[in-house]
């Protein structure tokens, strides 16, 4: 997690000369509301945090013979992020970005363009400054100084957001590796939590061993014996385990069993890894993904294994705020992943794996900035 800095940029009649010399020979055009096949290109081109904040906003959105290769959003609504608590909240400011240009098509007029033209949007939406926010590389500076006069107006410090450092449990059913990638990055501090406990509900879970490897302080292993006790006295007894631990985040990581409502409700910070490229509307059982077509959302267990019966050419995976409704909740991130021909489940779990990490971790450090 690295510092970085909000940027303004004043929307005078100066930005009225540079979008007239901006050419792009491609079609641009602006959209209030962002197509399907376009966030899902988003989200496998730009690593799968930005098309949340897309579908939020209006957006410009270059296209290459038809396929999306660009695109700049501007004045999003309802974002959470602890950088738009200053002066984002002014009047007379609106919000640009995410922004991406797909790699094949850097270095040209296309990246230019679109930001000139959000820019010229948001001018045109009644505001004077926009506010250009968590830039943290310097060259990305030079560049919306250059092309825009963008000057810093806040500092922030990424570390201050995480401490004390938010203690986190991990509920897991299976062999851990994502459990192992949140304690490797905790480890080497590119992930800024603590993992204080590990509940799994299968003794033969590989996770449990993963977890005292390095001394994780609280471990429950409590399988469900249906002859020993109802549903609901388990769910309770799971309820207890977590509370005793009393984390700020718990994080489902191949847990393998439905949590009644009490439990959601105990713990509000509660996150699941999904096997699947889940909608953006957690009312939609269909999502767009980046070729144009549409899938069945692939909620449920075995997503994967449904998602080859089911002939799909696509799988994936999201990290999602967990609500009462089964995979339904706030998405945080997601990438699309092709499935290859004949990959089996094994195969395509292999090559998905690596994804889920990194979304993962991307999906927690978005819940530092956003709680």
């Amino acid at each position: 997690m690295r510092d970085f800095v909000n940027l303004v940029v004043d929307l005078d009649e100066r930005l009225d000369v540079a979008l007239g010399s901006a050419v792009a020979e491609i079609d641009i055009g602006l959209a209030d509301r962002i197509d399907e096949t376009t966030l899902a290109w988003i989200d496998e081109t730009f690593g799968g945090s930005w098309s949340s904040e897309a579908h939020a906003g209006a957006n410009v959105v270059a296209r290459r013979e038809g396929r999306p290769v660009g695109f700049a959003t501007y004045d999003p609504r309802g974002l959470r992020f602890a950088w738009l608590r200053g002066l984002a909240t002014a009047r007379d400011v609106g919000i640009f970005g995410p922004f991406g240009v797909a790699p094949e098509e850097r270095g040209r007029e296309i990246g230019r363009a679109l930001l000139l033209l959000a820019l010229a949007a948001l001018r045109a939406r009644g505001y004077s400054r926009a506010l250009i926010p968590a830039v943290g590389d310097e060259r990305l500076i030079r560049y919306y100084a250059e092309i825009a006069g963008a000057r810093v107006a806040e500092r922030f410090e990424a570390a201050a957001w995480s401490k004390p450092r938010p203690r986190a449990l991990v509920m897991a059913s299976g062999s851990g590796t994502n459990l192992q990638a949140v304690l490797d990055r905790s480890r080497d501090g590119s992930l800024p939590i603590d993992v204080v406990g590990l509940v799994a509900n299968d003794a033969r879970a590989h996770a449990i061993e993963r977890a005292r490897a390095v001394g994780v302080p609280a471990i429950h292993v409590l399988p469900w014996k249906r002859a020993e006790r109802t549903r609901a006295q388990y769910d309770t007894e799971l309820l207890e385990a977590v509370a005793d631990v009393a984390p700020d985040l718990v994080l489902l990581l191949g847990w393998m069993h439905l949590l009644d409502e009490p439990f959601v409700r105990a713990f509000p910070h509660l996150l699941n890894v999904h096997p699947a490229f889940l909608p953006l509307d957690p009312e939609r059982d269909d999502v767009g993904m980046p070729d144009g077509t549409r899938l069945p959302a692939f909620r449920g267990a075995h997503a994967v294994r449904d998602a080859i019966a089911a002939g799909s050419a696509w799988t994936g995976a999201t990290l999602h705020a967990v609500t009462p409704a089964t995979d339904r909740g706030p998405v945080l991130t997601r990438k699309p992943l092709r499935l290859l021909p004949g990959e089996d489940e094994a195969a395509a779990l292999a090559r998905l794996h690596p994804i889920e990490h990194d979304l993962v971790a991307a999906g927690i450090r978005r819940w530092l900035y956003e709680r």
